[in-house]
């Protein structure tokens, strides 16, 4: 199939590693120009790098929590191709634990990058998005189905879809896409981290493996295929959407 990406312009943000850089590959690889954003210049030089260079790929060190960080994202599409066509808003977790554990500090910190910083995300750059523009938020199959000791996760997480399904009935009008993607068990360094943080990495990967039907966790690439297509003018009649890329690990329709 082709998915109509060449020399459309996406950002991407947390894009240095995990979901959103196998997303970023996919674009990059079906002729998409791309611009990633991560915390920590090293890393976004190396995703630069790897993505094919300037030619294909520009890079913004910026954080989803720092309202200057849409501004700076745009500029560097428009900089270096002139364009904006879409935008993957992807975030770190938040961290584990159970609301009982859990101080107003980190609720707060979280709202502030998790919900917060995406809705200005998807605010500022819906503003400048044409007709056939397309926003996918990352989200989690959270948000239909709460995830053992992630308990911000549980709570921020389906409001955000909330807001990105009515940012779709805002947008919709001027033929702009909004669109969420719920990943499952993708073995990302993410998932790593969550399955060691239960003191036996094995067993916890063996438990959640059990719960899914195609009994593996699931690839970034596959992953990014997915949402490469949601954000591509293929996926054109699609919105609203929050589909589950979990291999079919939820038990909700």
């Amino acid at each position: 199939m082709d998915l109509q990406l060449k020399d459309r312009v996406y950002l991407l943000t947390g894009a240095t590693r995990g979901l959103g850089r196998a997303t970023a590959e996919a674009l990059v690889a079906d002729g998409a120009r791309v611009v990633v954003s991560g915390r920590k210049a090293a890393s976004v030089d190396a995703a630069v790098a790897a993505l094919g260079g300037p030619e294909h790929a520009r890079g913004v060190v910026a954080d989803n929590a720092d309202p200057g960080t849409p501004a700076a994202l745009i500029d560097a599409a428009r900089g270096a191709w002139g364009r904006v066509d879409g935008v993957l808003i992807s975030v770190g977790g938040p961290p584990p634990g159970l609301i009982t554990e859990m101080s107003d500090e980190q609720w707060t910190a979280a709202f502030g990058s998790v919900f917060l910083g995406a809705v200005r995300l998807a605010r500022e750059v819906g503003a400048v998005l044409g007709d056939g523009g397309s926003i996918a938020f990352v989200l989690s199959t959270s948000v239909r189905e709460p995830i053992l000791d992630l308990a911000i996760s549980n709570g921020l997480r389906p409001g955000l879809a909330m807001a990105a399904k009515t940012l779709a009935d805002e947008l919709g009008p001027r033929g702009i896409r909004v669109n969420g993607v719920l990943p499952g068990r993708v073995g990302t360094e993410r998932i790593i981290e969550l399955d060691s943080a239960q003191g036996d990495p094995d067993a916890a990967r063996a438990r959640a493996t059990a719960r899914i039907p195609l009994r593996r966790y699931g690839r970034p690439e596959e992953f990014g295929r997915v949402a490469a297509f949601v954000l591509s003018p293929a996926a054109s009649y699609l919105s609203g959407v929050m589909l589950p890329v979990d291999g079919g690990s939820l038990r909700a329709l």
